[in-house]
């Protein structure tokens, strides 16, 4: 069914009421495609994180606070989105090391 599809080489084997699934060991280009995909999710969730620094500077600009308390609260969502986005880094760098170790 689906696991056979997935092509992650995975053959299910039925054995009575169990069902094994024996995980391959990864080979090197293996280990790159899922570095690749590892590092796709990580571009997704930093455009995520500055759709979201965007959608709140439009409702910042749209409020009735002064122009000097919207420059303030700019920054501050900028500085939070530089801080994810810097964890965002992070954590795929660490992810990207584990894969890539034998």
């Amino acid at each position: 069914g689906a696991i056979q599809k997935s092509e992650l080489g995975i053959n299910p084997q039925i054995d009575g009421q169990i069902i094994r699934l024996r995980i391959p060991d990864l080979t090197e280009e293996r280990r790159k495609q899922l570095v690749k995909v590892a590092k796709s999710e990580a571009e997704n969730a930093k455009v995520s994180v500055r759709n979201t620094r965007k959608d709140a500077n439009n409702e910042i600009r749209k409020s009735d606070v002064s122009d000097d308390m919207k420059s303030n609260y700019e920054i501050d969502i900028q500085e939070a989105t530089d801080r994810y986005i810097s964890k965002i880094d992070t954590i795929f760098s660490a992810k990207e090391k584990e894969i890539l170790s034998v």
